[in-house]
């Protein structure tokens, strides 16, 4: 084309591109970081705990709350304390016989608050006063009740408060029908020590102020009353298997219909019944269970199995019982109950995702998998992240335990020391005999084990979060 020519309409001109304005060109972003918050929701919680814990043993301290008319030693006020709100059931002296009906109260009322969340009976007050719940609030009571949604908390506080006290007053009752008149007890008496093992059974908390208990906690005056056993056994189950799991079996009823955690969760548990029954069988029929005749022996173990996993509850002395008991007793607890309930342990829930995680990998599966369902990779961290954890800090404690305290024989230490942090409570009786720093390590045990290790780490080390991703690049394993 004449360069000279005036340009026509449609004419095509073909310019030459500059090469420069070819050239990649590179673009740094600096790593974003959110402000941080000093008073994140695990640290309110975690804060929230421990005033709590405070409040009970400042009010276990003073001389109206024992029989001896004195003020209580700081150390047994502080571990009752802990082990009330912790709903644990560790104990360093006897619930019925030193404590008085005032000191007894706050245990109830301490356990009580603690099983089911200080934040979920907050929250109900709250509705009952009709003040509205801000968004930090909600995120709180979600952390506290283990619930994966904000919308209608506020309902569902509601409903589980409503739904525990039913709970409760039905289990008095059922309890009051088999204990009126043990030991020549009267009706009020009758009727607190119902009100008081139903509230601890169904927040799996192991305290009984039922009289001349040997080796509380413990139901030893009752072992052989196969129907009171039964009515805690129902009480703990309930409370060890979670709200969301309870509300799903009652809307859908069938099991094809459950969501994905309540099936894992039911099959889990059934599973780990099954087998905790079959070992105390099995392991303490030369033991615990020599003179025992065969329908006891059956509802003994099938007791343990349910009781010893979550609440704590005993009626036998477990510091008799044999070596594999010990061994094996100490994993279910670690295992516990259901996630957004009031048990302790990983949860059954993570125990279940690892073992999806597991078998997923042994057949060649690139993601964990489970009835059908595949389970999000991020569930899948935090699974291994809570277990990794507990067994860290029980590495951690547990050969602490043997400085601090040597003369106590390894396995009962194990065995009592994994209970304090899954807040189960079943002992075999070495917790009166601790001495002063073995007693503070079992408080923190007790305290990271309710509010759960991972959430403990997220309210001291301030999270971060990033727009980018690293490269992949292959480990070798195995």
């Amino acid at each position: 084309m004449d360069a000279n020519r005036p340009r026509r309409p449609r004419d095509i001109v073909v310019r030459q591109p500059r090469t420069d304005q070819l050239e990649p060109t590179v673009a740094e972003q600096l790593p974003y970081r959110h402000p941080q918050r000093i008073f994140t929701t695990p640290f309110i919680l975690a804060t929230g705990f421990a005033l709590f814990i405070l409040v009970t043993a400042l009010l276990l301290l003073l001389p109206v709350s024992n029989t001896t008319d004195e003020f209580t030693a700081f150390d047994t006020a502080f571990f009752t304390a802990t082990s009330a709100v912790t709903v644990t059931g560790h104990i360093v002296v006897n619930t019925s016989s030193y404590w008085s009906t005032f000191g007894q109260v706050v245990i109830f009322t301490s356990m009580l608050v603690g099983g089911l969340s200080f934040m979920a009976i907050a929250t109900f007050i709250l509705a009952l006063i009709g003040q509205r719940s801000s968004l930090s609030e909600r995120l709180m009571i979600r952390e506290a009740m283990g619930i994966d949604k904000l919308i209608g908390l506020r309902k569902i506080a509601r409903n589980i408060v409503l739904i525990a006290l039913l709970v409760y007053i039905v289990g008095a009752i059922c309890i009051f029908s088999r204990i009126q008149g043990l030991d020549e007890m009267g009706f009020l008496e009758s009727a607190w020590q119902s009100l008081f093992l139903s509230v601890s059974a169904f927040n799996n908390a192991g305290f009984s102020i039922l009289p001349d208990t040997i080796g509380e906690p413990g139901l030893h005056r009752i072992a052989s009353d196969s129907y009171l056993l039964g009515f805690v056994m129902v009480l703990i189950v309930l409370g060890c298997i979670g709200w969301t799991v309870l509300v799903d079996i009652y809307k859908e009823r069938r099991f094809s219909r459950f969501s994905l955690n309540t099936k894992l969760v039911i099959v889990t548990t059934t599973a780990l019944y099954i087998f905790g029954a079959a070992v105390f069988f099995l392991a303490e029929l030369s033991h615990t269970m020599l003179d025992v005749n065969l329908w006891d022996k059956l509802v003994s173990a099938s007791f343990h199995s349910i009781s010893g996993r979550t609440a704590g509850f005993s009626t036998v002395d477990f510091s008799e019982t044999g070596d594999f008991t010990k061994l094996v007793y100490p994993a279910l607890m670690f295992i516990g109950g259901a996630s957004g309930s009031v048990a302790g342990g990983i949860k059954v829930n993570t125990f279940a995702v690892i073992i999806a995680v597991v078998i997923s990998s042994i057949r060649s599966r690139p993601r964990a998998e489970a009835f059908g369902r595949e389970i999000a990779n991020a569930q899948v961290l935090r699974a291994i992240t809570v277990a990794v954890l507990g067994v860290v800090f029980l590495l951690l404690i547990v050969p602490t335990l043997t400085i601090t305290d040597p003369d106590i024989p390894f396995l009962n230490l194990l065995f009592d020391t994994v209970s304090a942090f899954s807040t189960n409570g079943t002992s075999t009786g070495i917790v009166p005999d601790l001495s002063i720093p073995g007693k503070i390590i079992f408080m923190l045990a007790m305290f990271i084990g309710r509010l759960g290790p991972l959430t403990l780490a997220l309210a001291l080390v301030p999270s971060e979060h990033t727009l980018y991703r690293f490269a992949q690049e292959r480990v070798t394993i195995g």
